[in-house]
């Protein structure tokens, strides 16, 4: 056997000075994007420092002692959202899988399964999610029906959960039916049922497909869970309002915003990368 020599692969000239001219290219758009930044945040925020109500405004919704006493009850109240938001997540997700495999089985015996989601979506699409809470919030503790509770929070989440799942369901069906009719029909060839064939060959599929939408869908039901303090529930916004009415100080409802904030950026940010690692063209911008 011959002696072999074992040499460490290097770029050759050219290559390095490509990555050089890349390594320059990159440092360069970082610099003008940080400049150019810094000068509109300059310009903007000098506007608005030197207009002639910013002593006014910055008193009435940037007063930082406000602030920091409002906090600990909008934090508590932001809990609230958190725990609505976790559980009717997981709610809609139930419902709706159930309505969008209703409304996409196929045969006339299922035709009444078919109707129902479609009037189900239909009505909850066309109702103003606010409308919802109203109706059942105050009317469902009205009717005190025997078995249900009467906490405007149960019908605010019940409210929150009807909407949502009509959207939801839409989105879970065109998943389904984005799924090529051949895996179905490769799925019956294997000896597999309907069911079996929706549970191991369909479902899995159109779950990939849907995430993306979905994270969005989750995204507007953390903002939106703050829509219950109109049943009285003290929730995030509630708690800035009960804050603000002590002096009139809007500072409250600031910290609300920041905290929901906090909550809904992030999230969509992973959102957005999670499409743009998929392949998902045209799905968010670019940071």
């Amino acid at each position: 056997m011959t002696d072999q020599v074992d040499t460490a692969w290097e770029p050759s000239e050219v290559q390095r000075e490509r990555d050089e001219w890349r390594r320059r290219r990159t440092i360069r758009s970082a610099a003008i994007a940080s400049g150019s930044t810094v000068l509109l945040i300059g310009v903007v925020g000098g506007l608005v420092v030197s207009s002639p109500g910013w002593e006014r405004v910055q008193e009435t919704y940037f007063d930082w002692d406000k602030a920091v006493s409002s906090f600990p009850a909008v934090l508590e109240g932001l809990w609230l959202n958190i725990r609505v938001m976790a559980l009717c997540a997981v709610l809609i997700v139930a419902l709706s899988l159930t309505i969008a495999v209703m409304r996409t089985i196929r045969g006339p015996v299922a035709f009444p399964l078919r109707l129902v989601g479609t009037a189900y979506v239909d009505v909850f699409r066309g109702l103003p999610l606010l409308l919802v809470i109203f109706l059942l919030g105050f009317g469902g503790p009205a009717l005190s029906l025997s078995g249900l509770p009467t906490s405007a929070l149960f019908w605010g989440c019940a409210a929150l959960v009807l909407s949502y799942s009509a959207y939801v369901a839409e989105v879970f069906r065109a998943g389904i039916e984005s799924v090529h009719p051949s895996q179905r029909l490769a799925g019956r060839s294997l000896g597999l049922t309907y069911g079996q064939t929706l549970r191991h060959v369909v479902l899995p599929q159109a779950w990939r497909r849907v995430i993306p939408p979905l994270m969005n869908d989750l995204v507007s039901l953390q903002k939106d869970s703050g829509l219950i303090a109109v049943l009285g529930v003290v929730d995030a916004i509630r708690a800035a309002q009960i804050e603000t009415a002590i002096d009139f100080n809007y500072t409250p409802y600031v910290v609300a915003g920041v905290l929901f904030c906090c909550l809904t950026i992030p999230m969509a940010r992973l959102t957005d990368r999670y499409a743009r690692k998929k392949g998902y063209h045209g799905a968010g911008g670019h940071l």
